[in-house]
């Protein structure tokens, strides 16, 4: 299932995002990318959207930006007092003229960044802290997400599962004339083969008959597709965040399939088999759909 979501945080010194953006997939896969020194941050993240999530390919990205563009400027004033004290030396031996004061400050190591210091443990563990928080947050915020589309998922496989229930009525109706269809088949045929000899009698004819029925009797497949029906009908009831039905519903449209094949195969009826080649159609729709959902 589809879905994007951010959310962000600061302290004093920086300021975070979090983005979640999630497609369809068969399984869960999660990709975690953090800046440079939090790395600690991947696995956790990884554990919190497996916690929320069960399938799709999931992509989770942290940017960190520091609040302050720069770091504040701080004179080596060691440095700058050896400086002044060679350039003395150097003016009374030649005779040169005093360097200006921004000549002497373009010295390498004569302006420095201020370091701000490494934070304290505890300070990194009220940072992790607050990233975990609105990295629950974007999670939430996905999961929405993905429920919404879920809802809008749930109304077309409704109507793909009516659809299906509509060929199934039109199978069940064309089956009850399969007996006919068989018995002007195998007319045909015995007159083919005994030209003209005498015909058999009504009782072995009828026998024969019977034979090829219950080779086509597809009441049983048409049976399990009623079953199935009603079981998709109930996963999609059942469909919660903490309760996913996807893989459910994947493996049931398996078994819609199974049944739609072996109808085809028994069909000795052309409009039967056309109705089973469009239920196979349908019940391909609507597996394409089940991919997506949770």
């Amino acid at each position: 299932m589809t879905g994007y979501a951010r959310a962000q945080g600061a302290d004093d010194r920086r300021r975070w995002a979090w983005e979640a953006r999630s497609v369809n997939g068969r399984n869960l896969d999660i990709r975690c990318r953090v800046p440079q020194g939090f790395d600690r941050l991947e696995n956790p993240a990884r554990s919190a959207v497996g916690a929320k999530l069960r399938r799709g390919n999931v992509s989770l990205t942290l940017t960190i930006t520091s609040e302050r563009q720069s770091k504040p400027l701080r004179i080596n004033r060691a440095l700058l007092a050896e400086l002044c004290t060679l350039v003395e030396e150097v003016r009374r031996d030649t005779g040169a003229a005093p360097p200006a004061a921004d000549g002497l400050l373009r010295v390498r190591g004569v302006i420095e960044e201020e370091d701000e210091g490494e934070e304290t443990e505890e300070a990194l563990a009220r940072l992790d802290k607050a990233l975990s928080a609105t990295l629950d947050e974007v999670l939430r915020a996905l999961a929405s997400a993905r429920a919404a589309e879920g809802q809008a998922l749930a109304r077309v496989i409704t109507g793909h599962i009516d659809e299906i229930d509509g060929l199934c009525r039109r199978a069940a109706e064309r089956a009850a004339t399969q007996t006919g269809t068989l018995r002007a088949r195998f007319e045909g045929q015995l007159s083919e083969l005994l030209e003209r000899a005498p015909p058999l009698s009504e009782e072995r004819f009828a026998q024969e008959v019977a034979l090829l029925v219950g080779k086509a009797d597809v009441r049983e497949e048409l049976d399990r597709l009623d079953a199935h029906i009603a079981q998709a009908r109930e996963l999609l009831t059942e469909a919660r965040p903490d309760n996913p039905v996807g893989r459910k519903f994947d493996f049931l449209c398996q078994e819609f399939n199974r049944e739609a094949n072996t109808l085809c195969s028994k069909s000795a009826d052309i409009e039967l088999t056309r109705v089973g080649i469009d239920l196979k159609g349908a019940i391909e729709r609507m597996r394409e759909q089940v991919q997506n959902v949770e």
